[in-house]
This record gives C-alpha cells, sequence and structure tokens, in this order.
C-alpha cells in the first residue's frame, strides 16, 4: 500500500463527466486528495455527506479531490445519484488498475498527496479525526477559513473501520 512519505503513482482514469483525469496534471496546480471507494461499502456509504462537505468547502480554491470508484460507470453514477455525491468521481471498475497500485487494504482509504512531497496523509476507514486535519491542511493550503467537515455529537462515529 502506498503510504505517507512515498511519491504517488501517476494514473489516468476516465470520470463520470467523461473527462479524462491524469494525477500529474492535477498535482501541478495544488495538493490532490485522493479517495477509494466501492458502492457496496458501508463505510464509504457513511462516509459520503462528510466527503462531500469536505468538497464543497474548498470546491474551486486551488486544490483537487477525486473519489476513485472500484465500481463500473453505472455502479459509481447510482452511488453519487443515490447519495447526492459531490466530489468528481473516477471510474477504476472493473479491472481495478488503479486500485492494484495503491492496494488499499480498506475502503475507503484516503490519501493527501502534496506538490513537492508526495503523500503527507493517509486515512483507512472513517475517521472523524483524519477527515478535519484533511480540511485544516487543505484550508491551510488554499487561504481559506477551516470548516469542521466532521463533527461530534452528530449521531455518527467517530471512527469505523472499512
Amino acid at each position: 500500500m502506498i503510504g505517507v512519505g512515498e511519491q504517488a503513482p501517476d494514473f489516468a482514469l476516465p470520470g463520470l463527466d467523461g473527462l479524462t483525469y491524469a494525477l500529474h496534471e492535477a498535482d501541478a496546480d495544488g495538493p490532490v486528495l485522493l479517495a477509494i471507494w466501492r458502492s457496496t461499502c458501508a463505510t464509504c456509504r457513511l462516509a459520503a455527506p462528510y466527503l462531500s462537505r469536505l468538497n464543497d468547502a474548498y470546491e474551486n480554491l486551488g486544490w483537487t479531490f477525486w473519489v476513485i470508484a472500484q465500481d463500473d460507470a453505472a455502479g459509481a453514477r447510482a452511488f453519487v445519484e443515490a447519495h447526492h455525491f459531490t466530489p468528481t468521481v473516477l471510474v477504476d471498475g472493473p479491472d481495478l488498475a488503479v486500485s492494484r497500485v495503491y492496494d488499499p487494504e480498506t475502503t475507503p482509504t484516503l490519501w493527501l498527496v502534496e506538490p513537492g512531497k508526495g503523500v503527507t496523509l493517509m486515512s483507512e476507514g472513517f475517521s472523524k479525526e483524519d477527515l478535519n486535519e484533511i480540511s485544516r491542511r487543505v484550508a491551510g493550503y488554499v487561504g481559506a477559513e477551516h470548516v469542521e467537515v466532521a463533527p461530534d455529537g452528530d449521531g455518527n462515529p467517530r471512527f469505523k473501520p472499512g
């Protein structure tokens, strides 16, 4: 599995919007958050509104957030529509070429990739602490006010393994 301190392997995948996305193009513009998930994962469903909140908090402010679906396009699209999911979704299924390279032990797994630094944070499963830390780092990078995207006391656990 790709870990903190390593360079994130480059890839190119199609998005649900029909465009092709390449990591080497995005990380030239600022930090990139990658999240590998699958539509049948209960922990991914728990994380979905928090990931959308994170995306919406800093949208169009000099960072990139891609969710890499271990599904085919139809499965990923159904999840996006059912959960009003707002991050850009890339399709890795059915062959899972990117998932095989990044080799997550669980879904969801998130990697924060910073220009010139490689992977600076990795999070497995659902972790409010990690989501808020990602939010702090992105806010600092883009010069925005920090948004707490995963508050305690909202009825969901602080952590759930994937």
